[in-house]
């Protein structure tokens, strides 16, 4: 496998990855504050790993910034 593939993972890998419940990540879904899935048969849906990894990163972003400029106030 190339290592550029994109790789999917299932709603319970990203609960693991996030540790989300599936209710807490379906409702991020729902806002839109969660990558969207990819369908793959009936009834079953996946997620991009990069994207879901990206995902958690950006929640890291946003607590080191807001950390920042409460430490600059």
């Amino acid at each position: 496998m190339a290592i550029d593939t994109p790789t999917l993972i299932s709603l319970n890998d990203a609960c693991q990855l996030t540790s989300l419940s599936r209710t807490a990540i379906n409702r991020y879904r729902a806002e839109g504050r969660f990558p969207q899935p990819v369908p793959v048969g009936f009834k079953r849906i996946a997620f991009v790993r990069a994207e879901v990894i990206a995902w958690i990163a950006g929640r890291i972003a946003e607590r080191d910034a807001k950390a920042a400029k409460k430490d600059a106030a």
